[in-house]
């Protein structure tokens, strides 16, 4: 099976109306560039999008908030998109926010055929709101359910044409886990190799869970908050 595509064009060509997408990535570390452009490019719309955050305004997921394409969004961290901030506000947009370690949790789970789980993250606060409790060993626990989508998008910075992936630094923390709980995972990659090019050890995502690859092209891989010493 060929898993390798030309560019993201073609890559997300059959990213419908109203799809649920992950999109693997950490702040603004490891997030799949190339596919987000041509999203806003075909102007795919409806979308309940699962990302630890929301882009920033002008960059990532936040070019889709702008063309108003995301109907929903189910996040972690969201403090520095104005944007997000004002459909939130307006009741433009859906919200739900997810405590980070339970978003990797309910991804994962998803991704290892696992319907659900007990946590204790978010007891006792609006988190809690509706969700079963029980208590293990004296401490109350949530019921959370696995997440999985229609296409998850994720971004390596290596990969081999049968799919296989291996991520850098802080890109590994959503992306290997949404690369499995996507029915059909699309991967961008830095640079592509041929099949047997990688060492297994240093394999992350096996190919397995890959459908389409393609080399990116372009990343800008923006420092969210860049702090320097004045002089």
């Amino acid at each position: 099976m060929n898993k390798v595509v030309q560019n993201a064009d073609e890559a997300i060509k059959d990213i419908f109306d109203g799809a649920t997408l992950m999109l693997g990535g950490f702040g603004l570390c490891g997030i799949p560039e190339n596919c987000i452009d041509a999203l806003v490019k075909k102007g795919t719309k409806q979308l309940t999008c699962i990302s630890n955050n929301a882009g920033v305004d002008g960059f990532g997921i936040g070019l889709m908030l702008e063309k108003h394409q995301v109907k929903k969004m189910i996040s972690s961290y969201v403090g520095e998109n104005a944007e997000f901030e004002r459909q939130l506000l307006s009741g433009e947009l859906e919200v739900e926010l997810i405590p980070q370690g339970t978003l990797a949790e309910r991804c994962r789970a998803g991704g290892a055929g696992i319907p659900a789980f007990y946590t204790p993250a978010g007891y006792g606060t609006e988190v809690a709101e509706g969700k079963e409790v029980r208590w293990f060993d004296g401490k109350p626990h949530l019921l959370e359910h696995a997440l999985v989508a229609d296409f998850s998008i994720v971004k390596a910075w290596k990969g081999d044409k049968h799919g296989n992936l291996m991520f850098k630094g802080t890109a590994r923390n959503f992306n290997p886990m949404m690369a499995a709980a996507g029915k059909i995972c699309i991967a961008e990659v830095e640079i592509l190799v041929e099949a047997g090019e990688l060492h297994p050890n240093e394999i992350h995502t096996p190919g397995v869970y890959i459908k389409r690859i393609f080399q990116g092209e372009n990343y800008e891989k923006r420092i969210e908050q860049r702090t320097v010493r004045k002089g």
